[in-house]
């Protein structure tokens, strides 16, 4: 564990372990099975990185997060680790080759969707491999009582049979006890230790605000902080208008949603961790794997679909341990709008069958066909070709996600094909008189150089880091050359990428998963209700509520959130009216002698105009008080 210590000062920069994660690793390079059960921001990932530095070999890690598995590949390459992922979309001869560097290349940590482990390659390799530990992130997933639960993560115990001697270490945020019982039995765990956080955090409030006028709480919360805040809302539009609104205001903030180009995430994202803005405003997209310890204010504009989801955001807040709050504004429509977001759009089994068969037609598939093959399109003209209820069918598309019949991604990209329409001489020629589009035509011939032959199609980020340009500069100069009649310019905007895991088999291949879809639907219809009636219970602390959910007991009230704060106001005023009463009934006596009571000035005075109103006491025409 001295090893383990210099190795997180080294290569994290930190002198000393989170809670837990000293007992974790130390399980880990005993060679034991272990469970970590860790709040949001915890620290799991590093409960497997740093153990995959001290044990010879390579450590296998499953995830169903392709975003997150490529932000932590590029953070471990950052810090100099060899680190790879294999996910979706590949080739088969680079998916071998990929898989060759695991075996030859002295990699550390290898990468995998649950879905990969499906194919006979990946497990022949992985036969071969001097696989030293075995990971599995969202280990939740494998429950069908879990909150995100994946068919495909129960075909993670073949690698107990690849690997029989292999330590497996099983990773979540959130798991009920039902939940834990699953990841046990269906990962094959051999005795496995429990490592468990209390999941209350006694630096972060809750506190949920009937709000009619959303924007103005926002801005009173927000203003009463320096520090970096989150805004979560629901859709891409409300992420412009709420950042655009705060800037209005004199708040620095920016916008991040998975309609934004990876290049455009990753430019707000660096601009909001680095302080250049205070708020980031996301939907759901944004926040998997954001460990930034100074935010201290995290808001939901509208209620989430489960308390897990909430959860895990809220809990973005505080993770230095300083003092934090996470607020939930609503207003009266807020129910009915969750009503209509989630619960009417739950695609049933007839509805999953239906958005498949327009899907596999899209595309063209012919039957037995199409595995591995990926397609991008724009979402909105698929829904529009077979007149199709869009949030309806874009549910439909993550239960077919969900379920490992295909690989659902939101990538906005640009499809372009080009072909010069002018000879050498020409293009030379209008350069010198446009010489501001040089950089981005010469890229484009060291590229490709039948262009001048033959329609060609091309990659944008490839010319556009050749040329030092950002892709809509390179998209603006194509634009201008093909007004100039210099080049043919074809371009089209993708918003949705899915890769098809399984070949066209069409009702077989959905009847297969009915069982799935079915349980999924009856357990997001708990979900919602858990988070009415959340909102609704105004009696009890909110951290005692969100504990009970995780079969945790509270003792003690937080003291700090909404339902506390109130609590002790009417305990307080209480208090005072009694006071007051007793006082007066000795007989009559001025305000002055009133305020002698120890109680803060203000609220006798409202104490007083209170029992004013109820006609408890009067005033009398000499101006002192009196019980009625």
């Amino acid at each position: 564990m001295d090893k383990a210590k210099d190795i997180l000062t080294t290569y994290w920069g930190h002198s000393n372990f989170r809670p837990q994660q000293a007992e974790i690793i130390k399980n880990v390079l005993a060679g034991e099975d272990s469970i970590a059960l860790l709040p949001t921001g915890g620290g799991k990932s590093l409960c497997y990185q740093l153990p995959s530095l001290l044990l010879d070999g390579i450590t296998i890690v499953v995830s169903p997060l392709i975003a997150l598995m490529k932000d932590q590949v590029m953070g471990l390459q950052e810090k100099g680790i060899k680190a790879l992922s294999i996910t979706s979309g590949i080739s088969y001869g680079e998916l071998d080759t990929l898989l060759d560097n695991c075996i030859y290349g002295n990699y550390k940590l290898l990468y995998l969707s649950p879905e990969r482990l499906q194919q006979e390659l990946v497990q022949e390799r992985i036969k071969l491999m001097n696989v030293s530990l075995i990971a599995v992130d969202e280990a939740h997933c494998i429950s069908q009582w879990g909150h995100d639960f994946r068919p495909a993560y129960r075909d993670i115990s073949k690698l107990r049979s690849l690997k029989p001697n292999c330590p497996i270490i099983a990773l979540t945020a959130t798991a009920t006890t039902k939940v834990l019982e699953d990841i046990t039995t269906l990962l094959d765990l051999k005795q496995p230790q429990l490592f468990k956080t209390s999941y209350h955090r006694k630096n972060l409030t809750y506190k949920i605000r009937l709000a009619t006028d959303k924007f103005y709480e926002l801005e009173t919360v927000l203003a009463n902080t320096q520090q970096s805040a989150i805004v979560y809302v629901r859709n891409r539009k409300a992420t412009l208008n709420t950042a655009h609104f705060l800037k209005g205001r004199g708040i620095t903030a920016t916008s991040y949603h998975g309609g934004m180009s990876r290049e455009e995430r990753h430019k707000q994202y660096l601009a909001w961790r680095t302080n250049k803005v205070q708020v980031m405003v996301g939907t759901s997209a944004f926040g998997m794997g954001i460990d930034k310890a100074d935010v201290d204010t995290v808001v939901h504009l509208e209620i989430p679909d489960s308390i897990e989801n909430y959860f895990q955001e809220a809990g973005r807040a505080g993770r230095a341990g300083q003092e934090s709050q996470a607020v939930l504004l609503y207003n009266e429509n807020d129910e009915v709008r969750l009503e209509n977001q989630f619960l009417k759009v739950i695609p049933d089994t007839h509805t999953v069958k239906k958005t498949y068969k327009h899907l596999v037609n899209y595309f063209q598939i012919s039957y037995g066909e199409g595995q591995d093959s990926l397609h991008r399109f724009n979402f909105s003209e698929f829904c529009g070709a077979y007149k199709l209820h869009t949030i309806l069918t874009y549910n439909a598309l993550q239960v077919l996600d969900r379920n490992s019949v295909i690989s659902l991604s939101q990538e906005f990209t640009k499809r372009a094909t080009i072909n010069f329409k002018v000879n050498d001489f020409a293009l030379t020629y209008y350069l010198l008189r446009n010489n501001q589009l040089d950089d981005v035509v010469k890229a484009v011939l060291r590229t490709y150089g039948a262009v001048f032959e033959q329609v060609t199609n091309i990659n944008y980020n490839i010319i556009a880091n050749k040329a030092g340009k950002t892709l809509e500069q390179v998209h603006q100069v194509l634009l201008t050359l093909d007004q100039d009649d210099i080049i043919d310019y074809e371009h089209q905007n993708f918003d949705t990428a899915i890769t098809f895991l399984v070949p066209r088999e069409d009702d077989r291949t959905i009847n297969v998963i009915a069982p799935f879809i079915k349980t999924q639907e009856n357990y997001k219809k708990n979900q919602v209700q858990a988070v009415k009636d959340y909102i609704a219970n105004d009696t009890t602390c909110r951290a005692i509520q969100l504990m009970h959910y995780f079969d945790e007991v509270l003792d003690e009230p937080c003291g700090n959130c909404d339902v506390c704060r109130n609590r002790t106001v009417i305990k307080t005023r209480t208090s005072i009216d009694n006071a007051i009463i007793d006082l007066l009934k000795g007989g009559a006596k001025s305000s002055r002698e009133i305020a002698q009571l120890a109680y803060p000035q203000q609220t006798i005075i409202n104490s007083i105009r209170l029992l004013l109103e109820q006609k408890k006491i009067a005033i009398l025409p000499n101006n002192t008080y009196t019980l009625l």
